[in-house]
């Protein structure tokens, strides 16, 4: 738990994956493209000294992400956001079943989430049906970009989506999670596009759409349609590294969804293992509007406001009881490897 001002910050962390991008995994030349894209990214903003080597990128153990996210990341519990990409990886990049592994050797501290594909058709339908009994998801991760065959992406106000997401409604799953940020190589980046979220939330209004790492760079589009759609949330991961590395800009970004989404309807994410949360949420926690940005956008970022982004937003949406999991944390077996509890690893 993170300790901000003197006060326990719970900490959810809404994007991580637990990712297979070894060489002996990659069938497609886009799969290396692919990890070598999150790479650059990782390069781009990570500071030097939290840098991993490619190698260790590729493929990390169980135990490291334990460690990295928990151990010292001041994470409370972090959500699985699955991405498949099968045409480019043998057994999947960031699967559902690999999550669930972790997920169930840990189940206090991580919340699964599945996915689906609308061009999987009446089979993904009946995968959608088995993820739900099997591992009681509330939440879907959506890559409209993944190739598949000569398809290279898909839409959310599709027919064939719709379909899908009315099987969501009718199975209760409830939380929709929709990649809608940079581009990645090879995928096409008008695949990213956020207009189509719009016609998918008017329709559903009983689902959450998180919209991940807010549309960027089409910033502008997203908060336009999230404005108006009561159920549009945007996650900050991509967005997050910017209070470190360029905390001008992310005044302007988080400027933006405070002044359009309000605090209530924004989620932070590390997007790990693309960056540790570590030294982002110490950056996001120090971060403050400078006076400009303040006044242009008649905001704060206060210690309310971060308290919500950084956890409360996240357990309103999953019916996480807060004060229920603070006890039932204090003396798991994360915290007895790694001396949590009360603060311990918490930081001024």
């Amino acid at each position: 738990m993170y300790r901000h001002e003197g006060e326990d910050v719970f900490v959810i962390d809404s994007h991580v994956h637990f990712w297979d991008a070894s060489e002996e995994n990659i069938t497609h030349d886009g799969g290396e493209q692919f990890i070598q894209c999150f790479y650059d990214y990782h390069t781009g903003f990570t500071p030097e000294d939290r840098q991993w080597t490619l190698e260790e990128y590729r493929k990390y153990s169980p135990e490291r992400m334990v460690r990295d996210v928990f151990g010292k990341g001041y994470v409370d519990m972090a959500i699985f956001q699955p991405t498949y990409l099968s045409d480019f990886y043998a057994d999947g990049f960031n699967t559902v079943e690999r999550n669930a592994e972790l997920a169930e050797e840990y189940p206090e501290r991580f919340v699964l989430n599945g996915r689906f594909d609308p061009r999987d058709g009446e089979a993904g339908l009946r995968e959608l049906e088995r993820q739900k009994e099997e591992y009681d998801i509330d939440g879907v991760k959506l890559y409209t970009a993944e190739w598949n065959g000569d398809s290279k992406g898909w839409r959310l106000d599709s027919e064939e989506c719709f379909e899908y997401l009315e099987k969501c409604r009718e199975l209760g799953i409830t939380n929709i999670h929709p990649h809608k940020g940079p581009t990645i190589r090879p995928l096409n980046r008008d695949a990213f596009d956020v207009s189509d979220v719009d016609d998918a939330a008017t329709s559903f209004p009983e689902l959450n759409f998180v919209v991940e790492h807010v549309g960027l760079p089409r910033l502008d589009d997203f908060c336009w349609i999230a404005a108006q759609e009561p159920n549009v949330y945007g996650g900050l991961a991509v967005a997050a590294p910017f209070a470190a590395v360029r905390p001008r800009k992310f005044g302007e970004i988080l400027g933006e969804l405070l002044f359009w989404l309000g605090e209530d309807r924004i989620l932070f994410g590390s997007d790990y293992a693309i960056w540790e949360p570590e030294w982002l949420i110490e950056a996001v926690m120090e971060f403050e509007l400078a006076p400009d940005q303040r006044d242009e956008y008649g905001v704060e970022f206060d210690l309310d406001a971060k308290r919500k982004i950084m956890g409360e937003n996240a357990a309103d949406l999953y019916d996480i009881d807060l004060d229920e999991k603070k006890q039932e944390l204090r003396d798991d077996s994360v915290s007895a490897e790694f001396g949590l509890g009360d603060g311990e690893a918490a930081a001024d």
